[in-house]
């Protein structure tokens, strides 16, 4: 134990202290469902904590060996975990399939792939840490799930079970059995976890007195999905385990209870905004994406600024005081996107291309960033540092360019092309920024005027409106 107290030092030297505070509360005192796959925004809310200092701390940590970070493939529908992966650069492009579903889906960042963290087994040794230690319902909730889906309280889930299951089984390496069931008027779907295999058994038609027979055999194959139409009556379910572990079949009633409880989801870490958190690129600056990787991220924004007439400032100023007020000019820009939930992608030259998870970020950075420059200008009694700066939001892919994780498409090049727009201290966004409502609200709350004009953005083609921000 002295060693983690070793560590849990170090983080408090790296991460928030009353967030140190918190997590090591958790690992020492928490149980062991709470440590396995912690899901980072329902730990800030549970405990009243900010969310980026409690995602910051998190990464810390894993850094420092006290936590294992998990990117987690979800199904779109239930949110199983499909697949989970230790860095980034293990996701496919491909599509990926949920048996339990009989869905297949391409991993989009925005809302399929989340970011976990599980206690490290050198800190403390939790039961997850040996998923064939765990009895059914603790296998779903900790290995199967992810950790945007809540359970039902006790209570309220022994009546979800009684209404849902008509039958659970732990089969282990070899292991046969037969099971005797009463088909319902209803679809029933026989699921394990453990190797994604499914059966699904449409019923309909008239009841019947005779006994059906159906088989099912459990490999590492991941076989995908069979499929039987029946009347309701009586089955006899053979089982085969033949993987060199168990497997846990669940034999689930379709009916509107199941539907309700994978509905009951939560807030969680996604990969889009891990990826858009600076805490994040600082620390694992290479260690996201694969060369060949192609991500897709369904909605990113970004924002692009760069300062005017920065040759002149050179030849005005001299070379030592520009070089000085340029950093100075870096450093307040990185300060603000890392407050506004946002990361520094990189820069070029004196401009900067940051993104941010949602727009009202972005253009309150922007503003931010604006009145900072005014008075940094003011304090210096010259308009020395005049921003200009570009916001627009759509569809992009996350790449790795230069050994960086980097960003591509034509979202991109139209948010650079608005800020080329831009003139003197200006703000120029797209419709799909000022339209936002949360956007809307800011604006609106800070005095902001939104002009609209229409213009021909250079290599993009049709004109589209632009408004400038005043």
């Amino acid at each position: 134990m002295q060693d983690n107290d070793a560590l849990f030092e170090a983080l408090r030297r790296s991460a928030d202290p009353g967030v140190v505070d918190a997590i090591e509360d958790l690992v020492r005192n928490g149980r062991d469902e709470e440590l396995a796959r912690v899901n980072a925004v329902a730990v800030a809310t549970e405990r009243g904590l900010d969310e980026e200092k409690v995602i910051a701390a998190l990464l810390h940590a894993s850094r420092l060996g006290l936590f294992e970070m998990s990117w987690n493939i979800l199904c779109p529908s239930c949110g199983g975990v499909l697949d989970a992966n230790a860095t980034l650069k293990s996701v496919r492009q491909q599509n990926y399939h949920c048996a339990f579903c009989a869905l297949t889906s391409e991993p989009t960042l925005d809302d399929t792939v989340e970011v976990s963290f599980t206690v490290s087994p050198r800190i403390r040794r939790i039961a997850a840490h040996d998923p064939d230690s765990l009895g059914f319902w603790d296998y779903h909730r900790q290995v199967f799930f992810g950790s945007g889906l809540a359970f039902p309280e006790p209570g309220a889930f022994d009546e979800f079970s009684r209404k849902v299951m008509l039958e659970t089984v732990e089969l282990q390496a070899g292991e046969r059995m037969i099971l005797a069931l009463q088909l319902p008027a209803q679809t029933v779907i026989i699921f394990d976890p453990v190797t994604h295999t499914a059966h699904l058994v449409e019923t309909g038609g008239e009841p019947t007195a005779e006994r059906r027979d159906l088989s099912m055999i459990f490999t590492s194959a991941h076989p995908g999905v069979g499929r039987s139409t029946l009347s309701p009556g009586p089955l006899r379910l053979s089982l085969d385990n033949r993987t060199e572990g168990r497997v846990l079949v669940g034999v689930y009633v379709a009916a509107a209870e199941l539907d309700q409880m994978l509905g009951r989801r939560r807030p969680f870490l996604t990969a889009k905004r891990l990826l858009t958190n600076q805490t994040f690129r600082d620390l694992y600056r290479t260690e996201t994406l694969d060369v060949e990787q192609r991500l897709k991220i369904m909605s990113l924004t970004f924002l692009f600024t760069d300062l005017k007439g920065s040759t002149d400032l050179y030849e005005r100023v001299g070379d030592l005081v520009a070089y000085d007020l340029v950093r100075s000019h870096f450093q307040i820009l990185n300060e603000i996107v890392a407050s506004e939930s946002g990361a520094v992608v990189k820069t070029i030259g004196d401009a900067v291309m940051a993104t941010f998870p949602v727009p009202h970020r972005a253009v309150s950075a922007a503003l931010r960033m604006r009145d900072s420059m005014r008075q940094l200008n003011a304090r210096r009694g010259a308009e020395e540092l005049i921003l200009k700066i570009g916001i627009h939001e759509g569809p992009c892919l996350a790449v790795n360019l230069n050994d960086r994780q980097d960003y591509f498409g034509q979202t991109v090049n139209i948010a650079s092309r608005v800020q080329a727009l831009a003139t003197e201290d200006s703000i120029f966004a797209t419709q799909a920024i000022v339209r936002d409502a949360e956007s809307a609200r800011l604006l609106s709350s800070r005095g902001v005027d939104t002009r609209p004009q229409a213009t021909t953005l250079r290599g993009i083609g049709d004109r589209m409106p632009v408004f400038a921000m005043t």
